[in-house]
């Protein structure tokens, strides 16, 4: 019989393969034995999830990570899709941040997600360990990665700098403002949560507008 789940790495990332043909209770029981017996070789590393094999609600989603969490002191960080050239640009994303810390650059990083109309403000370039929900608001006089969804608004370049730009795993934002231009989103607000299947996207001025595109490792390079 086939195993209910197996577990294998990439880099900054866990990708969860799925037996579609067990039950779902079984699938978290593998998953709480393999986690339990991994726990010293993965220890507190910071990671991303792929999920593949079989379909799962968000409720169960939520229970894949929650096991996770209970059995292992991984810190899972988001949920990605299936596209690997995709993802491999968001990771790019985050260690392009991280190099500019660790070069003195100030920055700071934030773990939780932003909700109930809250709003947090920095001076300093900043990596979000979370969602920013609609109604709430991350602002930084830098630049702004999101390590989740973007829903509400982001407010990068705060003293003015057209030069700072704001990334996203997903970028559905309420209102968006990089130094003196603002970008407002007119389309209806998608319903917010941890997705499966997710496209990074930068957000940048360009020709005295804000754009949006997809992230590239050349793009995320010019800045």
């Amino acid at each position: 019989m086939k195993d209910a789940v197996l577990i294998k790495s990439f880099q900054n990332g866990i990708t969860l393969h799925l037996n579609a043909e067990v039950t779902f209770q079984e699938v978290l029981n593998e998953l709480a034995f393999k986690f339990s017996e991994a726990k010293g070789f993965f220890k507190n590393a910071s990671m991303a999830l792929s999920i593949e094999g079989r379909e799962v609600s968000e409720a169960e989603e939520l229970l894949i990570l929650d096991t996770i969490k209970k059995n292992s002191d991984v810190n899972i960080i988001c949920v990605i899709g299936h596209d690997e050239e995709t993802n491999k640009n968001f990771i790019k994303a985050l260690k392009h941040m991280e190099k500019h810390l660790s070069k003195g650059d100030e920055g700071q990083f934030f773990k939780g997600s932003l909700k109930n109309k809250e709003i947090l403000e920095t001076e300093n370039s900043i990596v979000i360990l979370g969602d920013v929900y609609p109604g709430s608001a991350i602002v930084s006089t830098k630049n702004i990665i999101i390590l989740g969804g973007l829903y509400g608004e982001a407010y990068a370049g705060g003293n003015g700098d057209e030069k700072a730009y704001i990334v996203a795993l997903e970028m559905e934002p309420e209102r968006l403002k990089i130094g003196d231009f603002k970008y407002k989103h007119n389309t209806k607000q998608t319903k917010w949560g941890i997705r499966p299947k997710v496209h990074p996207k930068i957000a940048y001025v360009k020709n005295k507008s804000i754009v949006m595109e997809p992230l590239t490792k050349e793009l995320l390079g010019s800045f």
